[in-house]
């Protein structure tokens, strides 16, 4: 056995978070009141969040410190277990570099212990299920390496796609790699993003209209899913449930309906980047999924 640990931006239910015993280390963000952190996604209020954002309310995000990395390893490590740390990608965020950073010091205080990280290159639940399929393995009686090596083939395959209602959040953020290619979406123009093979965020369509948005988001998956009936797929959204319910819908009446649909609300850090009204999916496609 080993521990999993992740962070906030994995995006996954607290509920199951606890059944599976992961530790989660916590992103930090600022929107007038302090710095906060969002460790339970039942107690977070994504409605009056992004209703705040919508109303201008400014949102600054940190990443992880080297520190925090070692105050929530430490306690572990000295109780004898091997960690996994499943982290957000390496393209959108400095955190997995802090990781390594407190990886190397943990590993020099600890060398009879084994300290793995995995960079996802993704946010959110494309992030989240891979902690879901490392907890799996880890029920299967897989060891860390082979969960690791699992992971790191699986992040090649993780499928990401997404729209926003305002591209100003991720321009701001500096998170959109190929900003010319998303000029000009005005006038109902709405970005279909995704991430590519780097973990960084790029823009690959413009399409007038939400719904035309929604239903392209839905024949991606179509296109691109593989053994859809063995798969739990994920949706967030950031505050537009009744999108993402059109879209679990077109999912379920495809050609290739998911075995499960998990849909969450954007954990407010990632979602700060990405602005009320964005929507997205993930789920594991082939391995060029991410040049397409």
């Amino acid at each position: 056995m080993f521990r999993i640990v992740t962070d906030t931006s994995a995006n996954l239910p607290t509920d199951y978070l606890h059944a599976e015993q992961i530790t989660v280390i916590p992103y930090t963000f600022q929107s007038g009141k302090g710095e906060q952190s969002c460790m339970d996604l039942t107690t977070f209020d994504a409605k009056d969040f992004y209703a705040q954002m919508r109303s201008g309310v400014k949102v600054t995000t940190s990443q992880i410190p080297p520190q925090r990395y070692i105050d929530v390893l430490t306690p572990l490590l000295e109780a004898g277990e091997d960690v996994l740390f499943v982290s957000m990608s390496s393209g959108i965020s400095g955190s997995y570099a802090s990781g390594q950073i407190a990886a190397r010091q943990l590993r020099e205080e600890f060398p009879d212990r084994k300290l793995l990280l995995v960079d996802t290159y993704s946010a959110s639940l494309g992030e989240g299920l891979l902690v879901m399929r490392a907890a799996d393995c880890r029920r299967e009686g897989l060891s860390i390496d082979e969960t690791y090596k699992t992971l790191r083939a699986l992040r090649h395959r993780m499928a990401q796609i997404f729209t926003v209602d305002d591209l100003r959040y991720l321009r701001r953020t500096g998170r959109l790699s190929n900003l010319e290619a998303a000029v000009g979406t005005v006038l109902q123009i709405k970005p279909l993003l995704k991430g590519d093979p780097q973990g960084k965020i790029v823009c690959f369509a413009k399409l007038r209209g939400r719904q035309r948005a929604v239903e392209a988001i839905a024949r991606r998956y179509e296109e691109l899913v593989v053994d859809a009936q063995e798969q739990t797929v994920g949706i967030a959204h950031a505050d537009c449930a009744p999108d993402a319910q059109i879209l679990a819908s077109l999912l379920r009446r495809s050609s290739k309906p998911p075995k499960k649909i998990l849909t969450v609300d954007y954990e407010p850090v990632t979602g700060s980047h990405v602005g009320p009204g964005a929507l997205a999916l993930f789920f594991l496609s082939d391995e060029n999924v991410r040049n397409i």
